[in-house]
């Protein structure tokens, strides 16, 4: 029994033996293809304005990963990871067949422009939004709560006490991103192709079959993986420190915290900092704090380990709140980016390029950044510094860069597609301007991608309490539903107050006669903004030592913790 993995279970229950269970996770590709060519299809084909349409993918973009949450509570909670990644799997598959349905039939979408007794353009009807609203809504219930577990499963499969399969997970955050950017490459392309070319239900119906696939696969895996067993729901250990903390609020903390109540095993403990001392008292041992017996009332009497695992998440706060804007960013290239790109010339010989597909630079950037950092930057920072790559807060932060230079990019892009379109008129309908001045931006945030994704992904779940890595998980992923819901907040805010100035405002409904260039500059600068203070959070991060001489003991019941300071 010396080799079973601990906290870990085979499929049977019985302890994980790395030699029978391996570490290998099953990967499966994204479907993006949705995302990134569902505002050429809102605009196209359903008839919406430019504005409308971005805010519709935005918030669709949003709510998945804000449901990342509820996946993340499930799992820890109730299902288990490999559970939750199963049944939402599923989910997610009949959304897009719905998807793919939708799209296929006529009755679901208005008649085209020139089907029309004026020629003009009919927008969606309600019903025929409402029903694209059902099968996207679906794909984002699926999407929450498969994002939120597969990452945490992949390090389940890791035991963090062997240095090999130390050493291995150290790595395995960059491969497990570069395996689903190699799967969003192939949506970008090959899906979007297929959808402008051959037919959006085609393409979507690939989707939901190659998920269908990818489920199989996944299950084929069962007798493999290794399943770290549920301490409870994280959610409820976190308000019972909180609310023991609010009920003695007015007492005084012992000046020696051996005197804290604890309980946990010595091998699981972790120890007293300083920071958040409010939360300290509900550790104190008052009078009434124990039921029949000598077992605590969990929500009177917190062991220090339980307080100190709240503490451990309320310091990733502050560094989850200031990597937001990276992904209000990014939403302009899936929105914006791709309708500037509608407006340019795509021409390769008699090969025209699908303006969704213009993201396959933004993917294939994040793809040469991880295979240069992987195989480049970290072999050498480990023989400089003698540590195997960037720490995950140097990733976020230059991450936060990249994505200002990206954005100041686009700006100066922007300024000259728009010469060009005033200088051949602003109805022109494909300008005569390359669709490759777009690779700078697409490219800078694609690296930036590549870095914060990453040391986000490692940051959340190495730095949270073990029992809670899906919901900080699913915390992490609220980033990026933020971030598309910030974005759809300033599309709003900017269409209202630059349009009360008479015509379209800076984000018109024709771009060439907006001032995108503009809206792109006030993003950088809010960037600039959010980095300064992210840097600040980054250095108050570090978690403070426990006072040299205090040592920890474990509260004996009938004991005095009355001592004052």
């Amino acid at each position: 029994m010396s080799w079973a993995v601990a906290d870990a279970v085979d499929y049977k229950g019985s302890p994980a033996d790395p030699s029978k269970t391996g570490i290998e996770l099953c990967e499966r590709l994204s479907t993006m293809g949705i995302a990134v060519n569902l505002v050429t299809y809102l605009v196209g084909t359903m008839h919406l304005p430019s504005a409308t349409s971005a805010n519709i993918v935005t918030d669709f973009m949003g709510t998945s990963f804000l449901l990342c949450l509820l996946g993340g509570f499930l799992a820890d909670t109730f299902l288990g990871r490999y559970k939750t990644i199963a049944i939402f799997a599923a989910v997610q598959t009949l959304g897009t067949g719905m998807l793919a349905m939708v799209t296929k039939l006529r009755q679901l979408r208005p008649r085209p422009c020139k089907e029309t007794a004026t020629h003009t353009c009919e927008q969606a009807s309600g019903f025929q939004m409402g029903v694209l609203y059902i099968a996207l809504y679906l794909i984002a219930l699926g999407t929450g709560g498969l994002k939120s577990s597969v990452s945490g499963f992949g390090t389940d499969q890791f035991d963090e006490k062997d240095e090999k399969e130390k050493t291995q997970m150290a790595y395995f955050f960059s491969r497990f991103f570069f395996f689903i950017s190699l799967g969003t490459l192939m949506a970008v392309t090959v899906l979007v192709y297929i959808q402008d070319e051959i037919s959006r239900s085609v393409g979507y119906g690939i989707c939901s079959v190659a998920m269908f696939m990818a489920i199989i696969i996944f299950l084929a895996g069962t007798k493999r993986y290794r399943y770290k067993k549920s301490s409870g729901s994280p959610i409820v250990h976190i308000f019972q420190v909180i609310v023991a903390a609010i009920k003695k609020r007015k007492m005084d903390l012992p000046c020696n915290v051996g005197m804290l109540y604890e309980d946990t095993p010595e091998a699981s403990r972790i120890h007293h900092t300083e920071q958040f001392h409010f939360l300290d008292k509900a550790a104190i041992v008052a009078e009434g704090d124990f039921e029949a017996g000598s077992t605590p009332n969990p929500w009177k009497l917190c062991s220090v380990t339980s307080v100190e695992e709240v503490k451990m998440v309320a310091r990733l706060l502050p560094i989850w709140a200031t990597t937001i804007i990276f992904w209000t960013t990014y939403a302009q290239m899936i929105t914006f980016s791709v309708e500037q790109a509608t407006t340019m010339e795509r021409s390769i010989g008699r090969f025209q390029i699908p303006a969704g597909s213009l993201t396959v630079f933004f993917v294939s950037a994040i793809l040469i950044t991880l295979a240069v950092y992987d195989r480049l930057i970290m072999p050498l920072w480990k023989k400089w510094k003698g540590k195997p790559g960037f720490t995950n807060l140097q990733r976020m932060a230059i991450g936060l860069v990249l994505s200002i230079v990206g954005m100041a990019a686009a700006a100066l892009v922007e300024r000259k597609r728009l010469s060009v379109a005033r200088a051949v008129g602003l109805t022109t309908a494909t300008l005569p301007v390359s669709v490759f001045l777009l690779i700078p931006q697409f490219f800078l945030v694609g690296a930036g991608e590549a870095f914060i994704y990453t040391g986000q992904l490692d940051f959340f779940i190495t730095k949270s309490p073990k029992g809670m890595k899906t919901m900080s998980t699913g915390l992490f992923l609220t980033t990026l539903s933020l971030g598309f819901f910030v974005s759809s907040f300033l599309v709003a805010v900017v269409k209202k107050v630059t349009g009360s100035k008479g015509g379209g405002g800076w984000l018109a409904d024709n771009i060439n006669r907006g001032r995108l260039d503009l809206f792109y500059g006030l993003l950088a600068i809010l960037s600039i903004i959010n980095l300064v203070i992210y840097l600040i959070c980054a250095v108050w991060y570090k978690p403070k030592k426990p006072k040299a001489g205090i040592q920890m003991e474990t509260y004996v019941k009938g004991s005095s913790a009355e001592e004052k300071c």
